[in-house]
């Protein structure tokens, strides 16, 4: 990338690059629709590698973040609620909610601990440990998927795609001079208008 004698990029820089990011941007909100679309995939999916009827019909009605909190429990069973929302950063006000439809499916169960009638400890119930155990299945086939998808990346492109990933996770798309060095001009420019 060319510098300037003081280190800073050259004005012209931040234009040629406006049209990429622009496209980086589309693609984003395309890859996250298509992130989307892919939950009913999921389910089919699901439903292809099961023989259970019970699960199958369960699979219509249940949601990804149900999936997700009986995926949970069932890692880390007998466990709270509490324990689920610090784990996997599900807001305990949802956790508390996702955990009495999976009661009602049969999914899980309630267990109180003999000392303290407070404390709820839930566990997956046979019906739920199936359907733990698919939902398991499932993510090891989609990890296969975005193994071979990756394959036909070079090592310094998948560096380079590890490196934004890694950025991404620490920035700020609300306010983006909070990801702005020292020495980051992006992060001294005016606000677009609106």
């Amino acid at each position: 990338m060319a510098h300037t004698s003081n280190g800073s990029r050259p004005n012209g820089s931040q234009h040629s690059k406006e049209p990429l990011i622009r496209q980086v941007i589309a693609l984003f909100g395309q890859v996250q629709r298509r992130m989307e679309a892919e939950d009913d995939e999921e389910r089919q999916w699901m439903a292809r590698n099961c023989d259970n009827e019970a699960i199958i019909g369960l699979l219509k009605d249940t949601t990804v973040t149900e999936l997700h909190v009986l995926d949970a429990i069932g890692r880390l069973e007998p466990v709270n609620g509490i324990t689920v929302s610090r784990q996997f950063g599900i807001p305990k006000g949802s956790v508390s909610k996702i955990t009495r439809r999976l009661t009602a499916k049969g999914l899980i169960q309630k267990q109180f601990l003999p000392n303290n009638k407070k404390e709820v400890l839930f566990r997956t119930t046979p019906l739920g440990q199936e359907l733990f155990r698919l939902h398991e299945a499932l993510h090891r086939q989609m990890e296969q998927g975005v193994i071979r998808f990756l394959q036909k990346y070079d090592d310094a492109e998948l560096r380079v795609l590890t490196r934004i990933l890694q950025d991404s996770l620490q920035a700020s798309w609300v306010n983006p001079q909070a990801n702005s060095g020292p020495d980051d001009e992006a992060g001294r420019a005016e606000p677009p208008s609106v």
